[in-house]
């Protein structure tokens, strides 16, 4: 028979080589995905070898042994564990170096990481924030939720406080009722206490027997007894200490009251002294009321007691019996320094004087009441009393302040410095730190209260602390100016002597000096700080200039001269020197000793040398040395603008128009940038040629020199001028896009456009220049117009603080106040200006610089001014009309 064949494994094809290109699930249709685990790395695979050749005891040693030799022939291991943090990476770069690119991009990606989470904190941040407010709002504490009623008790006066009740014990457990338990006493204790209470006349057979000096060792005190003992004591005491009259108890309240302040609770046995004590004066208080001991002494024990509110409510009650007596009265305030204040401001000098007395004693650390004491006693004695404060408070300057304040009120003055020089030294002991600001507020103090020296004193041992070397120029000119503005003159003047002793050779320094005296002292320590400052610094002609000056305004015309001969010596080759000594003579009278200083200066001298020999010559007539040194000058100086300038207004004013034409369009050549020149070529070509030549002129200007608001304004008033209103508000809108914070042409604009836009205007001047004197003038005038008196002067005072040197606004508020103002305000003005010497302005230099106002003070300039702009006003009424 044929063997049985034995039955195939059915799942025999599991171990078989499958067939090149062989898909699962392809033939029905049943396609699956693919992930990168089934993919692994990105290289190419190599070939499997075939598992089904080996046999099967063998294959998995022989399989293991091939796996190992494929991963040490790659580098990695195809079937190591998936890492979850880093992927397959960590085997596929596991024997990488780690280098410094890969340290790089590791830290390019921690930033990254880093900005993100940035980007991320603020909302993160506002989400945290909201939720905590949400758990806030939803669980509130316990002091949130009585915060308001917290708030509240602000509002309670101190009767109230005092009325709210102390908190007992009021627990449950503490009000149940306690069972007392006895015991039987034994007999033998009751026998022993019944000996003890017996007298015996024998002593006791122990005692005789060491002939009765021993107590028997088993005899014992009686505590009851010596307790009884000492309540007898106190008996005797208490009777010694008191007296009957006429049925009452008198205590000495003297006595009393001092052993009360010793009194010291320690023990039971003086709470019972206390208690006894506290009956006592209650039985004394209560027969007498009126009597002010009984009083202070009740408040006193329950002071010792501890019970403090009502010892208080006992001195009140004690003033309302007896409201005429003042131990009373001071017993309830001894440590109020305000109501200390309060009671010797009503009283007269003798018993303020004892109130504060008294005051010292009860409140020693309050330095204002030892001053007060001082300042109403006589010199020795104030100076008792300054000597016991100093004991007491010796961390306190005020106290060696008034000791100098002192010195110098009696006239030692020698006194002032040592004092606080040791006063400082003795609080640096104490560890005080002495602060330098604070100095300099006791010495401007000091200056207010009439006490010269002693400011002088504190700011030449004071101004130099904790400053450094190198900062001591600027910190103190700092420290002077702001003295100045603050009105504290005697303060800055020491400041200044304070560093001018250590800066002797700085001109800055004499010059900040000197201008502090020319505005608040006398001419007398003005000429005396000039000399000492030109001894120091000969060179600076500055100071020359200034104290020849100050000589010529006192009328002392020969002391102005030697001055400014001392000042030549010590520098010849100053051009400054020689025309201030022209102009001493020139505006003296005296032509001839001014010609003759010119003529020396032009052998050394500069442009404004030939200038001035022009103007001379053109004052005295005398045209044709005029034109000569303006030629002769123009050849050494051909760009100094104004000889250009000069030498075509001598040509206009002699009527050679087409000459003069000539000199400004040389001048123009030589000086493209002069702003004055083109002005003044522009008004000739009007005056010789019309509308069609100006704008030419004006138009070149404006190109050779942009942004410039004069050439703006100026060829707006010539359309203006011509009756092109329309021309002349395109160039003005034209002009403002150039030129967007000229004050200048914002006024002008102000003042051309109609009333009603008037307002707007201003607005938006102040705006884009708030702090332009233009402006502001203009803004003035509107508020003229509109009869608003009061702001119509504040903004003219204030035009002509934010430009002194423009006489034009000074012209404006003289005539305001004429037609507004008082006397004396017009007087005032006329002062202020004369003060500020206004050398500019628009309608102020045609006036000025006129020949025959050459030689007119500045009060009559300013009054020709205002006659001037009434016509000018006349005349705008007149054309628009």
């Amino acid at each position: 028979m044929q063997a049985p064949v034995a039955p195939k494994n059915r799942l025999e094809f599991l171990n078989t080589r499958p067939p090149p290109n062989y898909v699962a699930g392809l033939g029905r249709g049943a396609t699956g995905f693919t992930t990168r685990s089934d993919i692994g790395p990105a290289r190419a695979a190599p070939d499997l070898p075939d598992r089904s050749a080996a046999p099967i005891g063998a294959a998995a040693p022989a399989r293991k042994d091939e796996e190992e030799e494929e991963a040490e022939d790659k580098g990695y291991d195809e079937n190591q564990k998936f890492d979850e943090f880093e992927g397959n990476d960590v085997g596929l770069f596991a024997s990488a170096e780690y280098d410094e690119e890969d340290k790089e991009a590791d830290a390019v990606w921690d930033e990254i990481d880093k900005r993100m989470d940035s980007r991320r904190k603020d909302r993160r941040e506002a989400r945290l924030k909201e939720e905590i407010e949400k758990y806030r709002a939803s669980n509130p504490k316990i002091t949130e939720q009585f915060a308001d009623l917290k708030r509240k008790l602000v509002t309670l006066s101190a009767a109230e406080w005092d009325s709210i009740p102390e908190i007992g014990d009021y627990s449950s457990r503490n009000k149940k009722k306690r069972f007392e338990s006895f015991t039987p006493v034994p007999d033998t204790m009751l026998e022993k206490a019944r000996q003890e209470k017996e007298n015996v006349t024998a002593l006791d057979p122990r005692s005789r027997a060491v002939g009765g000096t021993e107590t028997p060792y088993s005899q014992t005190p009686d505590l009851t007894a010596v307790g009884e003992g000492r309540g007898t004591v106190l008996s005797l005491k208490l009777d010694r200490l008191s007296d009957s009259v006429s049925g009452l108890t008198v205590v000495d309240p003297k006595g009393y009251l001092t052993d009360l302040k010793s009194m010291k609770i320690t023990s039971d046995a003086e709470i019972s002294d206390i208690k006894k004590a506290r009956l006592l004066l209650k039985s004394v208080i209560q027969t007498n009321p009126k009597h002010p001991p009984g009083w202070i002494a009740a408040a006193r024990l329950e002071e010792v007691a501890g019970k403090i509110q009502f010892a208080r409510d006992l001195i009140k009650k004690g003033c309302e019996e007896c409201p005429k007596n003042e131990d009373v009265w001071i017993e309830n305030i001894p440590d109020s320094v305000r109501l200390w204040k309060a009671v010797v401001e009503l009283a007269n000098e003798e018993d303020a004087k004892l109130l504060l007395q008294r005051a010292v004693e009860c409140c020693p650390l309050h330095v204002e009441l030892w001053l007060a004491l001082a300042r109403l006693e006589t010199y020795d004695a104030a100076k008792k009393v300054l000597n016991k404060a100093r004991e007491k408070l010796p961390k306190e300057p005020a106290i060696w302040i008034t000791a100098a304040k002192l010195e110098e009120a009696n006239g030692n003055t020698a006194m002032v410095g040592k004092i606080i020089e040791r006063g400082i030294r003795a609080l640096q002991r104490e560890g005080v730190e002495i602060d330098r600001e604070a100095w300099m507020k006791e010495a401007e103090a000091a200056e207010r209260a009439g006490s010269v020296a002693t400011c002088n004193a504190i700011i030449s041992n004071t101004i130099g602390i904790g400053v450094e070397e190198e900062d001591r120029k600027a910190t103190w000119v700092a420290d002077a100016e702001e003295c100045k503005k603050r009105g504290s003159i005697e303060t800055a003047r020491a400041i200044y002597s304070h560093a001018l002793a250590a800066f002797l050779t700085k001109k800055s320094i004499w010059l900040k000096a000197a201008q502090l005296e020319k505005a608040h002292g006398t001419r007398e320590s003005l000429d005396a700080l000039l000399r000492k400052a030109v001894s120091y610094t000969p060179q600076a002609e500055v100071l020359w200039l200034m104290g020849a000056k100050e000589k010529w305004l006192a009328g002392d015309v020969p002391a102005a001269r030697h001055i400014l001969q001392e000042a030549y010596r010590a520098i010849p080759d100053s051009e400054e020197i020689w025309l201030a000594a022209f102009k001493l003579e020139f505006e003296n009278n005296e032509p001839e000793r001014a010609r003759m200083l010119l003529a020396k200066a032009r052998e050394k001298g500069g442009e404004r040398v030939w200038m001035k020999s022009a103007i001379v010559e053109r004052e005295l007539g005398n045209t044709e040395e005029e034109r000569k040194l303006l030629n002769e000058g123009l050849k050494l100086f051909p760009s100094f603008f104004k000889l250009w300038l000069m030498l075509g207004q001598l040509e206009e004013r002699l009527g050679r128009l087409p000459q003069a034409k000539e000199a400004y369009e040389l001048g123009l050549k030589q000086c493209p940038n002069s702003t004055p020149l083109w002005l003044s070529l522009a008004n000739l070509e009007e005056r010789m040629s019309g509308l069609s030549k100006v704008r030419a002129v004006l138009t070149t200007a404006r190109k050779r020199n942009p942004q410039n608001p004069e050439l703006w304004l100026a060829a707006i008033r010539t359309e203006a001028r011509h009756g092109s209103k329309r021309e002349a508000e395109i160039l003005m809108a034209k002009a403002l896009q150039e030129c967007p914070n000229s004050g200048i042409l914002w006024a002008a604009n102000i003042d051309m456009v109609s009333r009603p836009l008037r307002q707007s205007k201003s607005q938006d001047a102040l705006k884009r220049c708030e702090h332009d004197s233009h402006v502001i003038a203009a803004i003035a005038k509107l508020f003229w117009h509109d009869r608003k008196i009061d702001k119509a002067r504040r903004w003219l005072n204030r035009a002509v603080t934010l430009a002194p040197d423009v006489g034009d606004f000074w012209g404006l508020l003289y005539k305001f106040e004429l037609q507004y103002g008082t006397e004396e305000q017009q007087k005032e003005v006329l002062r202020k200006c004369i003060a500020a010497e206004p050398k500019h302005g628009e309608k102020w230099q045609p006036i000025s610089k006129a020949v025959e106002n050459s030689h007119q003070p500045v009060e009559a300039i300013l009054k020709k001014l205002v006659i001037a702009l009434g016509k000018e006003e006349k005349a705008a009424k007149e054309n628009k009309h």
